[in-house]
Formats: C-alpha cells, structure tokens, sequence
C-alpha cells in the first residue's frame, strides 16, 4: 500500500507516521506542503501532527491554504482515503473536509499523556479491525484539542455513526479530557473516507514505548 504523508512547516509527527506505516510494510513517501499534486499512487493520506505555521492564527486555519490543498481536497472528494492526527484533524477541520471546529482545551492547558478511548462505531475501515466498544490506550498532546460541534451538528453526527471514538476511563466509562462536546476524540464524514482524530496511533505501535493498541487502528487501511 502506498502511503503519502504531507508536511508543513512545523510538523513534527511526520517520521514517526512514516515509521509506523512501515512497520506495516507500506510504502511512504513524504510530501511538502509546496508541491501541487500528490503522487498519482496515493492509496491513503495522512495529515499528521504539530503545529502548522506554528498554529499562529487558529490550529491548522493557515495550513488549509497550502499549495497542495487543492490537491487534497479533489482526492477526497473522489473518495480517497484521508486520515488527519491531531493537527492534521485540525486542518480537515479547517478545510471544511469534516464538520466542527477546536478550539482551546478547557483547562487551557497543554495535555500530554497516554490515554483510554473507547470504539463508538467501527463500520469503516480505520477502526474495523477494532470491537465495538473496545477500550485502546493512545497518546494525545494537543493544547487545541477541545472539540466543537452545535447540536444539530451532533445529531447528524451520531444518525450518521460519524463518531469513532471517545474518551473514557480503563473501564470504558466515557470522561471528559479537554471539554470536547459529548468526549469526542475523532470523527469521519458521512461517506466514510476522511478520518480525523485527536490521538496519535503512531505513538502506541510497539511496546517498548508503552503500547502497541495502535497498531490495530493504522491496519485497517490495509484492506482498501
């Protein structure tokens, strides 16, 4: 499978992206925010984490006028598979390629930790090898990772089964993090080919660092 990863300035989740996806055995090419096409191969999009332009303006608002957005944005809307990480959420966000906006976690603090999320819906193909209401432990590190939608807005979401995870204690009892509406820690769009999530599986593939639940969420791309 070949994999595209995008980089911005100010990226800095790119090499452990690409890492992970070769430690599934994929092929990973990297690719600057300047150039104006992605690689005619791309079989999945990663937009990982960081901070874009240093998140100057709002968290992603000025990595959403990149040269290769146009790019991005024909490749999903022909049903490419896009996966955004953190900042990379931010900036589908932004780009209006998922509905809702982040904003300043609650605490208005920097959050960095492992933590559990609980599998809301799995009938796509970044969670499918994941049960439902199974209970991973993933990194997140994010100061902007406060999820807003109105309730309109979360209606369509949840009719839809656009919410993929939530966060939630060990025992999978759903808990707050950052003031997210409803705890929600990522998302998709209704034709299920654009994920987004605040956690970084890229950070939980071996061990040795703690976990390897990421692992699971990243293979399921591998059946395309």
């Amino acid at each position: 499978m070949n994999v595209t990863v995008l980089q911005f300035p100010g990226t800095n989740c790119e090499y452990d992206t690409k890492y992970a996806f070769e430690k599934l055995a994929c092929n990973v090419t990297i690719l600057w925010h300047k150039e104006i096409k992605l690689p005619e191969n791309t079989d999945l999009l990663v937009i990982p984490g960081g901070f874009s332009y240093g998140d100057y303006l709002r968290s992603g608002a000025i990595a959403r006028f990149a040269n290769i957005m146009d790019s991005v944005q024909e490749y999903a809307k022909n049903g490419g598979k896009v996966l955004g990480i953190c900042n990379g959420f931010q900036i589908l966000l932004e780009a209006g390629l998922l509905p809702g906006a982040m904003k300043r976690n609650a605490s208005l603090n920097f959050i960095s930790k492992y933590n559990h999320l609980k599998v809301i819906n799995n009938d796509n193909c970044f969670l499918q090898k994941l049960n439902l209401g199974e209970v991973i432990n993933i990194p997140v590190a994010h100061h902007d990772g406060n999820y807003y939608i109105d309730n309109d807005g979360l209606k369509q979401l949840e009719e839809n089964n656009q919410i993929l995870l939530k966060y939630c204690n060990k025992d999978g009892e759903i808990e707050n993090l950052n003031g997210s509406v409803a705890q929600i820690a990522g998302i998709c769009n209704k034709e299920k080919n654009i994920f987004g999530l605040m956690p970084h599986p890229e950070r939980a593939i071996e061990n040795l660092l703690g976990c390897d639940d990421g692992i699971k969420m990243l293979e399921g791309f591998l059946k395309l």
